[in-house]
C-alpha cells in the first residue's frame, strides 16, 4: 500500500504564496504521474496539475495556469506544488495523488488550504 504525507498547507493573504508538499512510501519511478487536485466545500474533486514521472511533462487545470508550478524530486520521491498569487477561489482541500503503472490510484489525507484577508 502506497503511503502519501502531505504538508505545507495554511491560511494565506490573496496575493501570497505557499509550498505543498508530498512523500511517496515508494520509489516515484514506480508511478506513471504525480499530481495534485483539489475540492472546495459543495464541489467536485478536480485536477489542479499533475506530472508524469518518467518525462517531465506536466498539464494544470486553467485556473492555475501561470501562477501554480508542479515539480517533482525523484531522489526523495516528492512532488511539490508551488502556488503563487494565490485567490480566495484557490481555498480548497488539497490531495495529493499518484497513478501507478497498473493504474490504481492512490490518494493523500489532504491539507487545507485557505486564501483570505
Amino acid at each position: 500500500q502506497v503511503q502519501l504525507v502531505e504538508s505545507g498547507g495554511g491560511l494565506v493573504q490573496p496575493g501570497g504564496s505557499l509550498r505543498l508538499s508530498c512523500a511517496a512510501s515508494d520509489a516515484s519511478s514506480s508511478f506513471h504521474s504525480m499530481g495534485w487536485y483539489r475540492q472546495a466545500p459543495g464541489k467536485q474533486r478536480e485536477l489542479v496539475a499533475r506530472i508524469i514521472t518518467n518525462s517531465g511533462n506536466t498539464n494544470y487545470a486553467d485556473s492555475v495556469k501561470g501562477r501554480f508550478t508542479i515539480s517533482r524530486d525523484n531522489a526523495k520521491n516528492t512532488v511539490y506544488l508551488q502556488m503563487n498569487s494565490l485567490k480566495p477561489e484557490d481555498t480548497a482541500v488539497y490531495y495529493c495523488n499518484v497513478l501507478s503503472w497498473a493504474l490504481r490510484n492512490y490518494w493523500g489525507q489532504g491539507t487545507q488550504v485557505t486564501v483570505s484577508s
